[in-house]
């Protein structure tokens, strides 16, 4: 069953839950990266790369956003923000001079955003875990037909050995933005030789939803439409909420497990976008989830001992399987099955990969899925603890 350690990228993810499943996150960065930023990243092989593809080309000449002539003079539309602007970040502030034209997306769910303020990206990530046969998304590639626009044409790389630069650069991008990714500072400096770059304002892989709108929304210069998605957006969880009162206050927590070593159980933290979306529902996290992320600051998720597992007293439980077999494993188990939401039958286990790629990273264009697609299992599973 499940997966294995977090890793840091979504293909790497991907890899990782091939043994089995119940991980669901790991690789969304949030899932497991913990810890720091990571530093190992290929930035370094990166930088050299960028230059032989003509990153230093690409870069601030021409009709880059870098560009000081004023590149979109005159090309702000009623409601468009005024450029230049200057967006502050992890790795420091980043000043867009004019309004960009070609935007390249380096995190996990950047590119839903900026479909989401209505524009396209040239080139995203691809989704390997989760993902449909074009390593997109349905509601991604749904967003941009309703654009008007191919999503076929959107160029999709690999990030499993890291953001690759050269790839980046070979686009000629005047934006690069990755406000909900796991950008280094080798990979940030690297990227910076191509456009101007927007990396993430605190945590990598952990920017809430809607402080990605916002920065977006100031980088490509639609703070207006931004504040119209987050009211459009918060209407339907508002929507949800009214619909199923019985999530107000319950406890939850996320969880996932290693199907060659049921020993331990990974606990996500409150630090990752999964439980953040379900307090976004009235839910709480369970008093063990809310230890675990006392103790281990920063970081995603925790191991706790099987041994404890009648100590993880959320009233639900959620985790991803690759099949309705692996939850009925955990529940036999003599361990795991002591757990005291999956004795009462109160869990959710997920199997659709795609949904749980919807959860891991949320965005205005993800979140409708799961209100659909999660919610209501939630709700049911509440109901039981009623």
């Amino acid at each position: 069953m499940l997966s294995t350690k977090p890793r840091f990228t979504r293909a790497a993810f991907g890899a990782a839950t091939v043994s089995l499943a119940l991980l669901a996150g790991c690789s969304t960065g949030p899932t497991g990266a913990s810890e720091e930023p990571a530093d190992e990243g290929p930035a370094a092989d990166a930088a050299p790369a960028a230059d032989d593809a003509g990153a230093d080309d690409a870069g601030a000449d021409d009709d880059s956003a870098t560009a000081t002539d004023g590149a979109a003079a005159g090309g702000e539309a009623a409601g468009e923000d005024q450029f230049p602007v200057t967006i502050e970040h992890a790795f420091g502030e980043t000043t867009i001079e004019s309004d960009p034209q070609r935007i390249a997306t380096v995190g996990w769910s950047d590119h839903d955003t900026v479909v989401a303020l209505g524009e396209v990206p040239i080139g995203s990530v691809r989704i390997g875990w989760g993902g449909n046969e074009a390593g997109s998304t349905d509601w991604f590639d749904v967003a941009v037909e309703e654009l008007g626009e191919d999503p076929g044409a959107v160029t999709r790389y690999d990030d499993t050995d890291g953001i690759p630069a050269d790839e980046i650069a070979q686009l000629s991008p005047d934006l690069i933005i990755g406000t909900n990714s796991g950008m280094t500072q080798e990979e940030f400096d690297s990227l910076s030789k191509i456009a101007p770059v927007v990396a993430y304002p605190e945590t990598a892989w952990g920017t809430p939803w809607r402080d990605s709108l916002e920065m977006v929304g100031e980088a490509i210069g639609r703070s207006d439409e931004a504040d119209t998605v987050l009211a459009e957006t918060e209407e339907g969880i508002s929507a949800a909420m009214a619909e199923h009162p019985e999530l107000d206050g319950a406890s939850m927590a996320w969880t996932w497990y290693t199907a060659t070593d049921l020993s331990t159980i990974g606990v996500y933290t409150a630090t990752d976008l999964r439980p953040q979306l379900m307090h976004e529902f009235g839910m709480v996290d369970a008093s063990k989830v809310t230890e675990l992320t006392e103790a281990n600051p920063g970081t995603f998720s925790a191991n706790l001992s099987s041994e404890q597992a009648d100590t993880l007293d959320a009233e639900v439980l959620l985790f991803y399987v690759e099949d309705e077999g692996q939850a009925d494993q955990l529940v036999n188990d003599p361990l795991i099955g002591t757990t005291p939401a999956l004795a009462s039958g109160a869990y959710v286990a997920l199997t659709d990969m795609q949904l749980m790629t919807a959860i891991s990273s949320p965005t205005p264009l993800s979140i409708p899925v799961v209100l659909d697609g999660l919610i209501p299992q939630v709700g049911e599973a509440a109901e039981k603890v009623q």
